[in-house]
């Protein structure tokens, strides 16, 4: 049994190695309120594997870190269009 534990340990920590924490910039043209930026927020952090958002209605920008392997841009732009704000990718950067 506690080969076992190793072994599934080792699983997860190789897994860890190949994920890649990701910054994006999504552009939420349609937020037209300053409380919109709340809904945006809450919906971008039911997402599994997202670690940071934050949303500003001055700019309609959404800047999210997640994790890749946990989730993707589609996922994220999804759950943004699924709470009534279609957003689109503006910018994305490695963040190692």
């Amino acid at each position: 049994m506690k080969k076992l534990s190793v072994f599934l340990l080792s699983l997860f920590s190789i897994g860890s190695v190949f994920a890649e924490e990701q910054l994006v910039e999504l552009s939420l043209p349609s937020m037209n309120c300053s409380i919109c930026p709340i809904t945006v927020k809450k919906a971008l952090e039911k997402v599994e594997g997202v670690h940071f958002v934050e949303v500003t209605y001055k700019t309609k920008l959404a800047t999210v870190k997640f994790e890749n392997t946990l989730t993707s841009i589609d996922e994220l732009i999804s759950a943004t269009t699924n709470a009534g704000f279609p957003s689109t990718l503006k910018s994305e950067a490695s963040n190692d």
